[in-house]
């Protein structure tokens, strides 16, 4: 396995190549992530270890969407053939669902573990949350409890949540090629955290502007949405129709499960264009 270094404007070529492979099979994409959204959601209303089982399920997320994201890249590729193989766009909709059950299948121990590990590492910053508020921030999140409107406007339980955010950052970092150098590079659980950190460390320039690019197109999605949702509300308004505003609602909730699925199927260029084969 190569490392390679890329220029720092390669992060914006990643967010183009994204939109465009997530339009190859936008269904897919947003079936996919809600999928994933709706089995999380679940599993986190458990009392107390579901706080952390989430996390535990972040490498298989991961994974999941680099893979449906490499299988609609292939398949364009192979569109673009000369010849009987080219020219034609295969269905891959069915496909990405049949790839990534078989990579959850294949390396769900090794995402077992990389799961472990960020469950472990998440209740960790909590915990150290208490050094700041004196625990009341680590109540809230571990406990359910509802913290009064006093606590929740005081500094230090502002404070605990900007360090506790902090300290996640390098969970995202960490997780971010971990479950991809696991499939296709076979590299141990541990060692593809190491690899997966320097990695974002060494192109730090390009994942930034990666991240800001990103930025940007949500910012723009969603006025875009709220442009739109305002209009149908106006015109609902002067028919007195009162499903304008459910309407406009409807539409921005769909706009960001969208910009969230697009920036999901991007992720697979960095991770291609980061790491080669030996």
């Amino acid at each position: 396995m190569k490392l390679n270094l890329v220029p720092a404007r390669t992060g914006v070529e990643w967010v183009r190549l994204g939109l465009k492979n997530f339009w190859r099979q936008p269904l897919a994409f947003v079936s996919l992530f809600l999928m994933f959204m709706a089995l999380i959601t679940s599993i986190s209303q458990l009392p107390l270890i579901g706080r952390f089982i989430p996390f535990v399920l972040l490498p298989f997320s991961t994974l999941g969407f680099m893979v449906a994201a490499s299988v609609a890249d292939a398949s364009a590729t192979d569109a673009d053939l000369p010849g009987e193989a080219g020219g034609v766009k295969k269905p891959t909709g069915a496909l990405m669902f049949l790839s990534v059950a078989r990579a959850m299948r294949t390396e769900w121990r090794a995402l077992a573990v990389l799961g472990v590990i960020s469950a472990v590492y998440c209740f960790l910053t909590v915990f150290l949350t208490a050094l700041v508020d004196g625990g009341q921030f680590m109540r809230s999140y571990l406990l359910g409890e509802t913290p009064t409107k006093e606590v929740l406007e005081s500094s230090r339980f502002q404070m605990a949540n900007l360090l506790q955010m902090c300290l996640a950052l390098p969970l995202v970092a960490a997780m971010w090629h971990a479950p991809a150098l696991v499939h296709w590079h076979r590299v141990e659980p541990v060692k593809s955290i190491f690899f997966s950190l320097v990695a974002m460390f060494r192109n730090f320039g390009a994942y930034a502007l990666y991240w800001l690019a990103w930025c940007g197109v949500l910012v723009l999605g969603l006025l875009a949405a709220a442009l739109v949702g305002t209009i149908v509300i106006g015109v609902g308004s002067l028919g007195s129709d009162t499903g304008a505003m459910a309407i406009g609602n409807i539409l921005m909730v769909g706009t960001v499960l969208t910009l969230a699925a697009m920036a999901q199927a991007s992720n697979w260029f960095t991770f291609r264009d980061t790491f080669n084969p030996d």
